[in-house]
């Protein structure tokens, strides 16, 4: 099967070449020709385990390659991907810009030759994948061609294993021919069962934004339980596992910190909002989610700032970890953008490091002082922050680490660690709904 994938971000990426690993002959389309050179020279521009091989694998094998130009791949295609980027509107209003998404159509359209199947892989609201067919049937009126949905639900960090063995795949189509030549492409995963949910390309689309909904409920939901614990004196990891245990309710997403972040659920969430208000409906939980979480962020400064005294004026502050989740360099609403700056911006001197961030964290946060190891951060402060779960963290040195800080402050925003040891080793420990109510600081 001869597949073009418009678009070389996370998504795109990641599925073309995946799609080539099944042994699909994959063109990745790009107007950026400074990322298809990269590209091309066997330089991945984003960090996601198993993807550099895997890219340098199906290239060498020929199965593979990079463009910036949309000729000859597109007219030869047997399906194409939308996978550009989606991202909130600059508006302000929470609606998804899908500029991105109309230009490649426009830009698709007069290549279509015999049949094809153009697939919108971005996440995008209801109703997309029509506009799409109306821009594509506009610009070349005898063009034989259906529109379908397939969203992806790749998780940062493990990418390649959520593509190659996913938990489920989902097809809005409109046709049996678009049905089956999706169904072929997707053949390799049948040998492993995966369920595979044929609908409407409109529950299609739907079926994204609602998951993905859902998963940021419960990060919210127990992030909740978490502060509720703090005042009562309860400890969230028991209520986690309790309520985790009863099959209805599932053990992932029930790990309460500081808030969620990246590219996926801030953004879903307030376009699913849009799409609500557009179509009369109240969708009041996804909004409690919303603000619970913009309200998380803002607590975990608080609790930061009790745990210095009261205030943050002049102290030295290690920031373990700056991407949103580890096992990723993704700084998209990552909660270090809202907790770096509040605390510079009342006097603050933030030392960080991050594994695989810094880079992208020194565009955003100039004002921070970017460090070699997380050893190299915490000499001199006043206090260690561990933002990001990341796992050279959960086996620090913590000895060394007390020896290097100037006062023996350690806040846990993950909760990687137990209170009782930290205590016996001498920290004033804070984490997240184990302990007591947070002081009644300022802000």
């Amino acid at each position: 099967m001869k597949i073009a994938v418009i678009g070389t971000g996370y998504v795109g990426l990641v599925s073309g070449t995946c799609f080539a690993e099944f042994g699909h002959q994959v063109a990745c389309i790009d107007i950026d020709t400074q990322k298809i050179q990269r590209l091309r020279e066997g330089l991945v521009p984003i960090y996601e385990p198993g993807l550099q091989p895997m890219v340098e694998k199906n290239c060498a094998a020929g199965r593979l390659s990079f463009s910036s130009d949309f000729d000859p791949f597109v007219g030869e295609a047997d399906v194409i991907f939308i996978a550009v980027g989606t991202p909130a509107s600059r508006r302000g209003d929470g609606y998804a810009d899908l500029s991105y998404v109309f230009d490649a159509a426009r830009a698709i359209a007069p290549r279509l030759r015999d049949y094809t199947v153009v697939v919108n892989k971005s996440t995008v609201p209801v109703g997309t994948a029509r506009q799409v067919a109306r821009i594509i049937a506009q610009e070349n009126p005898h063009a034989h061609f259906d529109v379908a949905s397939n969203p992806e639900f790749l998780r940062e960090g493990a990418a390649i294993a959520d593509f190659m063995r996913p938990d489920r795949v989902v097809l809005g189509v409109e046709s049996p021919q678009a049905e089956e030549r999706l169904r072929a492409i997707y053949r390799p995963l049948y040998l492993i069962e995966t369920p595979f949910v044929v609908t409407t390309i409109e529950t299609a689309e739907l079926i994204k934004y609602a998951s993905n909904a859902f998963l940021a409920t419960k990060i919210s939901f127990i992030n909740e339980m978490a502060n509720l614990c703090e005042e009562v004196g309860a400890d969230v990891h028991a209520v986690a596992k309790g309520m985790g245990l009863d099959g209805r309710i599932g053990r992932k997403f029930l790990h309460p910190g500081p808030g969620y972040g990246g590219s996926c659920f801030p953004k879903d969430t307030l376009a699913l909002l849009r799409i609500a208000q557009e179509h009369g409906v109240a969708c009041r939980i996804v909004e409690a989610v919303v603000e619970v979480n913009a309200a998380q962020k803002a607590r975990m400064v608080r609790k930061i700032r009790a745990a210095l005294g009261g205030t943050e004026a002049g102290k030295i502050i290690a920031v373990l970890g700056l991407a949103f989740k580890p096992e990723t360099d993704d700084m998209r609403e990552a909660p270090a953008l809202t907790i770096i700056p509040a605390l510079t911006e009342h006097g603050a001197i933030v030392r960080a490091h991050d594994p695989q961030a810094m880079k992208e964290a020194a565009k955003l946060l100039p004002e921070v002082q970017y460090c070699s190891s997380p050893y190299e951060a915490c000499e001199g402060a006043h206090c260690v922050v561990l933002v990001t779960e990341w796992n050279e963290y959960r086996a620090l040195d913590l000895p060394r680490i007390k020896s290097l800080l100037a006062e023996p402050v350690f806040v846990d925003l993950r909760n990687v660690y137990e209170p009782h040891q930290m205590k016996a080793l001498g920290f004033r420990y804070e984490c997240v709904g184990r302990k007591g109510p947070i002081k009644n600081v300022p802000g």
